[in-house]
C-alpha cells in the first residue's frame, strides 16, 4: 500500500508500466511478472482491478459496473464483491492492457499540487488458487485441521492453498487550501480526506492494541481487513512517499507518523488451505453420472438379455411345437409311406409275376412272328415275281392294245373308205345299167371284202374277250399285292412287337432296381425313424421343463385375468362403458371420474408389470374370453392420450382393425370400436385409421350388427374421423357418411346423438374452409341425404343430439350453394325456429346471423315467416 501526500509518486510507484524501459515498471508489473514466472500450468491466476471513489466501488475493467456491494463471509470474515470483473491471467502483456484499460478509466483531475491527481483509490486484487498434491508439512498449520485418515481414498477432498495480493493506491492527503480544491474537487478531496482518516484511526488502534478496531468506518478499512493485524493472514508492506519541498514538512511529518505507527503492527502469517468441496462435487458427480450410465446401461442389457432369452424362449416353443407336429406328421407319414410300400411291394411282385407271364406269352408270339417273318418273306419274293410278271404281262397288253387300237384305226379307215367306193358304186348303178356285170363282179368282191370285215369284227370281239380277260387277271393280281402289303404291315407289327417286348424287359429291369432303391430307403427311414425317437424322447424333456415354466407364466396370467374381471366388473357395475370414447357420452360424475381414473391407475399398473406388448399379443388368441379382456384393456389404455402414441407404435391399431375383419363376438366387435373412437381423437391416427381402411370397417359393422351398444361405439369413431377436413372426400368414398346415416334407424337417442356429432364435425369444417377460402362448391353431405335427415331429426329428445343438429344446420346453411337445397327440402324454417326457439343462445345468434347474411334467406323469412 503506497501513503502519503499528493504529487509524491505514489502512481509512479505502484502503476507505472515500462512499456520502453524494463527498469521503470511499477510494483504491480514486477509482482505479476513474478507470479506468472513462479506458477504452474495448474494453477489459476486472475485479477480484479476498481476503485473506491466518494465512498463508491467502481470496476475499472468494466466501468458500467458502480456502486459495488462489499460482502463479508460470516464463518471466514473473508471479504469479496460480488459482481466485479474477474479476468484470467496468462501472461504479463494481457495484464499491462488491463492495467492500461484501468488507468484510462480511473478519476484524476489537475489541481494546484498536482497536474494529474488521481481523485479515488486504486486497488488491483490478485487471486492465486493451486491444488495440494503434496503433504503439509509439520511447520505449517492449517486453519482448518481435518484428519487425514478421513481425506485417503479416492474420494479424498483436495486441498487448495488460496493467496490474494492486494495493491492498493491510495488518493493522495492533501490540505484543501494548498490544492485550491473547489466545487466537485472539493466534494472528492472531502471523501478523500474521510476515508484516509478512517485508515489512519484503524492504523493506531492497531498500534496501540485496542480492543476495538473500526474498521466499519469506511469502505476502504473494510476492503483492507485482510492487510492488518488481529485476524489477518497477510504480509503487508507501507510505501510512504514524501516530497522534498520544506513548504511540505506538515504533509511529511504527517505521514512519516503515520509509517511509525503502522511498523508497530505485527502480522501473524498462516497457511490458508481450504477443501475444494465443488471440484469434490463435480468428480463425485461426474462419478454418480458414469456410474448411473453404467447402472442403466446394464438395466437396458438385462432387458435386453430378458428380451432375448423370452424371444429365444417363444422361439424354442415354437421350434418345438413345429418339431413335434414334424415328428408326428412325419411318423404318420413314414407310417403310411411303408404301408404304401409294402402295398407298392405286393403290386410289383403280382405285376412281376404277370410280366412273367406275359413274357411267356410274348416269347410265343415272339417264334409266330419269326415264323410268319419268314412266310412274309417268302410272300415277298412271290409278290416280287408277281409283280415282276404282271408289270411284263401288262407292258405286252399295253403293246397289244396299241397295236390293235392302230389296227382298229386303220379298219375305221379302211371301212370309210369302203363306204365312199359304195357310195360310188351306187351312183354308177344308178348312171349305167351297162356295166351290170362289171358291178356284180364288183359286188362280189365287195361280198368277200364284207366277208372279211366280219372276220375283222370277230377278232375284235375276241381282242375285246381278251381285254376283260387281261382286266380280270389284273385285278386278282392287286388282290395279291394288297395281300402281300397287308402281310409286310403284319411283319412291321411283328417287329414292333419285338420292340415292344425289349421296353417291357427293359422296364422290368428298371423295376427290379426301383425294388432295391425302394429296400435301401426303406433301411435308412428306419434309421432314420430311430434317430427321431431319440430326438423325441430329447424333446419331450425339454417339453416337460418349459410346460413347468409355462405353468408358472399360466398362473401369473390367470392372476392378471382376475384382476382385470375385477376391474372390468367394476366398470359394468358403474357403466362405465363409455370409457372407450372418453370423448363419446354424457357428463360424468366427480365420484365415477375418481373410479374410473382409479381404474385406469390399476390397468395402467397392470401394463407396466406385463407390458402393452404381451397384452397386444392377447389379441391373437384363439380363446375370445381372452381377447375380450385384452382388448378392454387396450380400449382403457387408449382413452388416454399419452398412451395412443405407444400402442400405435406398438401395432395396436393394427391388431384392432384385424378384430374387426376377422371376429363375429359383439362384444369384441363393441369394445374394438370403442378403443378405434378412442384412437381416433388424434389428428395422426385418423390418417392412419382411413389408410388402412378403418371407415370401410366400421360401415360393414354399423351394416350387419343391430346391438345399440355397438352402433354408438362405430357412430363415435365415424364422429370423430368427420372432424378431419383432409379425410372428407375418402370417408365419403369409403361410405363412412352413408353408414352414419343409416345407423339412425336404431331409434337410440345415443346413437343419434353420436350421429349429430359427426355432421355437425364434418359441417364445421366445410364452414370453416369456405369461410377461409379453401373450398367451393355444394356441401358434400347433401349427396347421401344429411339435410334431411337433420330436419326430421330436429325435435330429438336428446339435448346433446339436438345441439349438434342445430349446430350442423346453422353451418350448413353458410354454404351459398346449399341454399337451394335448404329451401325445397325446408331448412329455412328449421332456421327461423332455432333462431327463436334454441337453447342455447349461441346457437340462435349462429342462426339470426345466417338468416341475415343470406338475402335468398331475409326474402324467403319476410314472404313466409
Amino acid at each position: 500500500m503506497a501513503y502519503g501526500q499528493t504529487g509524491t509518486g505514489k502512481t509512479y510507484t505502484l502503476g507505472k508500466l515500462g512499456k520502453d524501459d524494463a527498469s521503470e515498471r511499477g510494483i504491480m508489473a514486477r509482482a505479476l511478472e513474478d507470479i506468472l514466472a513462479s506458477v504452474s500450468a495448474s494453477d489459476c491466476v486472475e485479477v480484479s482491478y476498481f476503485q473506491l471513489y466518494m465512498e463508491c466501488i467502481q470496476d475499472l475493467l468494466a466501468p458500467e459496473k458502480i456502486n459495488i456491494p462489499i460482502n463479508e463471509d460470516p464463518k471466514t470474515g473473508e471479504i469479496s464483491l460480488p459482481g466485479a470483473s474477474v479476468v484470467k491471467v496468462q501472461n504479463l502483456d494481457q495484464f499491462s492492457q488491463l492495467l492500461q484499460i484501468g488507468e484510462a478509466n480511473r478519476h484524476a483531475a489537475n489541481t494546484k499540487l498536482n497536474t494529474e491527481s488521481s481523485r479515488s483509490h486504486a486497488i488491483l486484487m490478485v487471486y492465486i488458487r493451486r491444488s495440494v498434491h503434496e503433504k503439509v508439512e509439520d511447520g505449517i498449520t492449517s486453519w482448518e485441521k481435518v484428519p487425514r485418515t478421513t481425506l485417503s481414498g479416492s474420494n479424498a477432498i483436495p486441498l487448495i492453498r488460496k493467496s490474494k495480493l492486494l495493491i492498493v493506491d491510495l488518493a493522495g492527503s492533501e490540505r484543501i487550501d494548498k490544492s485550491g480544491s473547489e466545487g466537485h474537487l472539493l466534494e472528492e478531496a472531502k471523501f478523500i480526506n474521510l476515508s484516509l482518516t478512517s485508515l489512519g484511526k484503524c492504523i493506531n488502534a492497531l498500534a496501540e492494541n485496542s480492543p476495538h478496531i473500526p474498521l466499519r468506518d469506511s469502505k476502504l478499512t473494510r476492503l483492507l481487513r485482510d492487510s492488518f493485524g488481529g485476524h489477518c493472514s497477510a504480509r503487508t508492506s507501507l510505501i510512504i512517499t514524501i516530497g522534498p519541498s520544506a513548504r511540505h514538512y506538515a504533509e511529511t511529518t504527517s505521514s512519516v507518523m503515520f509509517g511509525q505507527r503502522a511498523i508497530k503492527i505485527v502480522n501473524m502469517v498462516k497457511l490458508k488451505e481450504e477443501f475444494d468441496y465443488e471440484g469434490l462435487c463435480r468428480k463425485l458427480e461426474h462419478q454418480v453420472d458414469h456410474l448411473t450410465a453404467e447402472v442403466e446401461r446394464k438395466q437396458k442389457l438385462r432387458e435386453d438379455d430378458k428380451y432375448k432369452l423370452e424371444k429365444e424362449l417363444k422361439e424354442c416353443q415354437d421350434s418345438f411345437a413345429e418339431a413335434k407336429r414334424n415328428l408326428i406328421t412325419r411318423s404318420e407319414f413314414l407310417e403310411k409311406e411303408n404301408t404304401r410300400l409294402e402295398v407298392e411291394m405286393k403290386d410289383l411282385l403280382n405285376e412281376l409275376k404277370c410280366q412273367k407271364d406275359h413274357n411267356d406269352l410274348m416269347s410265343e408270339k415272339a417264334a409266330r412272328l419269326e415264323v410268319n417273318i419268314k412266310c412274309s418273306k417268302q410272300h415277298q419274293l412271290e409278290s416280287s415275281t408277281y409283280q415282276k410278271v404282271l408289270a411284263d404281262t401288262t407292258q405286252m397288253y399295253e403293246k397289244k392294245i396299241a397295236e390293235l387300237i392302230k389296227q382298229l384305226k386303220d379298219e375305221h379307215a379302211h371301212a370309210k373308205s369302203v363306204e365312199e367306193q359304195l357310195n360310188a358304186m351306187k351312183k354308177l348303178l344308178n348312171d349305167s345299167q351297162k356295166t351290170i356285170q362289171q358291178h356284180e363282179m364288183e359286188n362280189s368282191t365287195y361280198q368277200k371284202a364284207l366277208a372279211d370285215t366280219k372276220m375283222y369284227e370277230n377278232k375284235i370281239a375276241e381282242l375285246f374277250n381278251q381285254i376283260k380277260h387281261d382286266h380280270t387277271h389284273i385285278q386278282d393280281l392287286e388282290q395279291q399285292l394288297d395281300l402281300t402289303k397287308k402281310h409286310v404291315s403284319k411283319h412291321q407289327n411283328l417287329m414292333q412287337g419285338q420292340k415292344e417286348v425289349d421296353e417291357l424287359t427293359v422296364k422290368l429291369q428298371e423295376m427290379y432296381q426301383l425294388h432295391g432303391q425302394t429296400l435301401s430307403e426303406l433301411q435308412s427311414l428306419k434309421s432314420e425313424q430311430e434317430g427321431l425317437l431319440g430326438e423325441k424322447a430329447r424333446l419331450n424333456e425339454e417339453l416337460q421343463a418349459v410346460r413347468e415354466r409355462l405353468s408358472v407364466e399360466e398362473n401369473q396370467r390367470k392372476t392378471i385375468e382376475y384382476e382385470l374381471d375385477k376391474i372390468l366388473y367394476m366398470n359394468g357395475n358403474t357403466k362405465a362403458s363409455s370409457t372407450f370414447g372418453t370423448r363419446i357420452g354424457s357428463q360424468k360424475t366427480n365420484s365415477l371420474r375418481e373410479t374410473l381414473s382409479g381404474q385406469r391407475a390399476t390397468i395402467a399398473k397392470i401394463c407396466e408389470e406385463v407390458g402393452l406388448q404381451k397384452i397386444l399379443q392377447l389379441l391373437t388368441s384363439e380363446d375370445s374370453d381372452v381377447q375380450i379382456h385384452a382388448v378392454k384393456v387396450v380400449a382403457n389404455l387408449a382413452a388416454e392420450d399419452f398412451n395412443q402414441e405407444k400402442i400405435v407404435e406398438e401395432g395396436g391399431l393394427d391388431a384392432l382393425l384385424m378384430l374387426l375383419r376377422s371376429s363375429q363376438n359383439t362384444t369384441i366387435l363393441r369394445v374394438t370400436s370403442g378403443a378405434i373412437a378412442n384412437l381416433a381423437m388424434n389428428e395422426l391416427n385418423q390418417g392412419l385409421i382411413m389408410s388402412k381402411g378403418g371407415a370401410q370397417l366400421l360401415a360393414k359393422i354399423a351394416s350387419k350388427t343391430t346391438d345399440l351398444q355397438t352402433l354408438r361405439m362405430v357412430a363415435g369413431a365415424l364422429a370423430n374421423l368427420c372432424g378431419n377436413e383432409k379425410l372428407h372426400i375418402m370417408l365419403k368414398e369409403d361410405g363412412g357418411i352413408k353408414a352414419l346415416l343409416e345407423m339412425g334407424r336404431s331409434g337410440s337417442n345415443d346413437v343419434t346423438a353420436q350421429i349429430a356429432r359427426g355432421i355437425a364435425n364434418f359441417a364445421k369444417c366445410e364452414s370453416r374452409g369456405i369461410n377461409l377460402g379453401q373450398r367451393k362448391g355444394r356441401s358434400l353431405l347433401m349427396d347421401d341425404g344429411a339435410l334431411g335427415w337433420l330436419i326430421a331429426n330436429s325435435n330429438n329428445s336428446s339435448t346433446s343430439a339436438q345441439r349438434h343438429v342445430e349446430l350442423a344446420l346453422c353451418h350448413l346453411a353458410q354454404n351459398e350453394d346449399n341454399v337451394e337445397d335448404f329451401i325445397s327440402s325446408g331448412g329455412v324454417k328449421e332456421l327461423v325456429r332455432i333462431s327463436v326457439e334454441s337453447s342455447r343462445e349461441d346457437i340462435r345468434n349462429l342462426a339470426k346471423k345466417m338468416l341475415r347474411s343470406s338475402p335468398t334467406f331475409r326474402t324467403i323469412k319476410a314472404e313466409k315467416y
